[in-house]
């Protein structure tokens, strides 16, 4: 059994793991709140957007945008991987990481080359050591995602898109459910089409100004933003939520681990009072 003075030590070194967690689990809450209030905001906007260009898609009109052109068969794909740039957050980047490399070797054994733009730290990495070609990165957002940062990186991809250097585009993500449950999601950016992203199903015949291509190059641009901006987002509320839960379980943890610790410890010290009345008696009997 270990002395009184290692167990001691070694309850106080849990302890101050205990306030670190706890520190952590009241800070991500704060955050979570507000991550959570800015993703609904944006949810409205989202809905939207996504709406008009699933009309747009059957609109009657001459001029067809390349991001509406369906490519078959789709040789190169393109796949934009969301996740945190820290860690202690749960199985939250493993899931979605999980569920991107299950994806890539599928593309793999189809043939098809890939490229990735990676946001966030633990996704860079993760993508560096699986050897994919990343074209463009993002790292270091913060707490609040900012569509300024976010356009360089994605505009990689659009480009290569738009010259035909891929046929697909992915964006996985985590969506955030509730507090308790974020789902690794993986959701088709390009081409459009209005049974991927809803509208009417009949055609709908529009006046365009100034024309159908200044409007509908614009919109379309603006609707792969807005659907980015809303993924990182959603990323955000869950990064922070799970990060929340996970630090409650530690400091869960480290408190039972306390508990048990000062068992043992009392144990200990009644083992050596025990030990010490035990010579003192046997002291006096000799004398």
């Amino acid at each position: 059994m270990p002395s009184g003075k290692e167990i001691r030590n070694k309850i106080k070194s849990v302890e101050s793991t205990r306030k670190i967690t706890k520190a952590m689990e009241m800070v991500a809450a704060s955050k979570m709140r507000k991550a959570q209030e800015r993703m609904r905001a944006a949810r409205p906007y989202g809905e939207k957007i996504r709406l008009v260009a699933g009309n747009l898609s059957h609109a009657l009109t001459d001029y067809r945008h390349p991001f509406l052109t369906v490519r078959e068969p789709a040789k190169a794909v393109g796949l934009i991987t969301v996740t945190s740039d820290k860690g202690l957050c749960g199985g939250l980047n493993t899931n979605v990481l999980r569920l991107s490399l299950g994806k890539m070797k599928e593309w793999h054994a189809e043939g098809k080359k890939l490229q990735v733009t990676a946001i966030g730290n633990k996704g860079l990495g993760f993508m560096q050591r699986a050897g994919a070609s990343v074209v463009s990165q993002l790292t270091g957002l913060g707490d609040t995602p900012h569509l300024e940062r976010l356009i360089g990186p994605i505009k990689v991809q659009l480009d290569a898109y738009i010259n035909g250097e891929i046929d697909v585009l992915y964006i996985a993500y985590t969506r955030f459910v509730n507090t308790m449950k974020q789902e690794p999601t993986l959701d088709q950016l390009l081409p459009l089409s209005g049974d991927l992203v809803g509208g009417e199903s009949n055609r709908w015949d529009y006046i365009y100004e100034p024309d159908a291509k200044t409007v509908i190059d614009d919109l379309l641009v603006r609707y792969v933003e807005a659907m980015i901006y809303q993924a990182v987002a959603e990323n955000m509320a869950s990064e922070q939520s799970a990060r929340m839960v996970a630090m409650k379980s530690a400091s869960d943890n480290a408190k039972n681990v306390i508990g048990e610790l000062k068992l043992v410890y009392n144990k200990a010290r009644q083992a050596s009072i025990t030990k010490e009345l035990s010579e003192i008696v046997g002291g006096a009997a000799a004398v």
